[in-house]
């Protein structure tokens, strides 16, 4: 079995030493010291997601980019939609974690899964649901960032349908369907049709 790569980043010395030791003695797992290195996970321990803390793991999103298994002893009124944008897949309580569950939740970041306590999970849904009515839906957007009528031509283009063709299903001039494509295309930084298909299919709205 490959072994998953894992980086370390700590709020304190200790806990980077004992959790380096802990990983690095697993077989299905070797620690690595940075980017450079090319890590298939980032584990981030830390007490309290403090200013400091969540300026760091946001630093961790950019310079890694990595899912990132988070330990913590407190998320308190942490902004837990921020944190999933710091590519947070995976939250454990830092004091009762075992390590059973972390290295669990290691494997499942790099396999393309999430962990999430259902208390911390019911607190993102809602979170993501009040994101959906009161920013998203009065500007006509979904969580995609694509409007009713762009994912209307994005499912016929997927379909096969030509401008002409999509212009006279949805009663609107040809020149109206391009500056959809267009519009949409430049705002998301999509390069062509075929490409905003495939976001779109990612985003699960066709």
């Amino acid at each position: 079995m490959e072994q998953v790569r894992v980086v370390v980043q700590t709020s304190d010395p200790m806990s980077h030493v004992g959790l380096s030791s802990f990983l690095g003695s697993r077989r299905e797992l070797t620690v690595v010291d940075g980017a450079e290195d090319r890590p298939d996970v980032v584990v981030f321990s830390t007490d309290h997601l403090t200013s400091e803390v969540m300026a760091r793991l946001r630093q961790t999103a950019t310079d890694i980019g990595k899912p990132t298994v988070l330990m913590t002893g407190d998320l308190g009124e942490a902004p837990l939609l921020t944190v999933v944008e710091c590519h947070v897949v995976a939250i454990l309580p830092k004091k009762t974690a075992t390590g059973t569950q972390l290295v669990d939740s290691v494997l499942a970041a790099a396999g393309g899964n999430g962990v999430m306590p259902r208390d911390v999970l019911g607190k993102l849904l809602r979170r993501v649901e009040v994101l959906q009515r009161e920013v998203l839906a009065p500007n006509g957007l979904n969580a995609s960032g694509l409007q009713p009528r762009e994912v209307d031509v994005l499912r016929l283009i997927a379909d096969g349908w030509d401008t002409e063709e999509i212009a006279q299903e949805l009663r609107y001039s040809e020149r109206t369907v391009k500056n959809v494509i267009y519009n949409m295309t430049a705002r998301l930084h999509l390069r062509n049709r075929a490409h905003a298909v495939a976001y779109a299919l990612r985003a699960g709205v066709i």
